[in-house]
């Protein structure tokens, strides 16, 4: 049965510091399934594309390095409500305001260093677990 997906990134920042196995059995706990699962490193112009939506920022050019610095993990999970409870469960984007228990809260550092990337709406869901993923590899 097909219920409600989201897409995530573990940024290279988890990576970076061996935290992926830590996100995955959280993201596990809470009730998701890993529909499709990969380790690749996002090109400038991946970057770039992914994030067009903030290109006018003044943060961009320091988000477009961060995100090509090191590999990802991308994935896309599947759970009912999962847009809005993987929200709930990465915490707020500034890790000192994120809830206790939080994905956030426990592995990022600092806004800008986030530790994982989750879909704001399920349109957007799609559209980003498309970029990552092609057919052949959704399960």
């Amino acid at each position: 049965m097909i219920t409600n997906r989201t897409f995530t990134m573990l940024k290279p920042d988890a990576v970076e510091k061996g935290y992926i196995g830590a996100i995955l059995e959280k993201i596990n706990a809470a009730g998701f399934r890993i529909v499709t699962m990969k380790m690749t490193q996002m090109t400038v112009n991946d970057a770039e594309n992914f994030y067009a939506i903030h290109k006018e920022r003044p943060f961009f050019g320091e988000l477009v390095e961060f995100m090509t610095r090191g590999p990802i993990v991308a994935a896309i999970l599947e759970k009912e409500n999962a847009v809005e409870d993987f929200r709930a469960l990465i915490g707020t984007t500034n890790p000192a305001e994120a809830a206790e228990g939080t994905i956030r809260k426990l592995y990022a550092s600092s806004m800008g260093e986030n530790a994982v990337h989750g879909s704001d709406s399920d349109e957007n869901a799609a559209i980003e677990g498309a970029f990552h993923f092609s057919g052949r590899e959704l399960f």
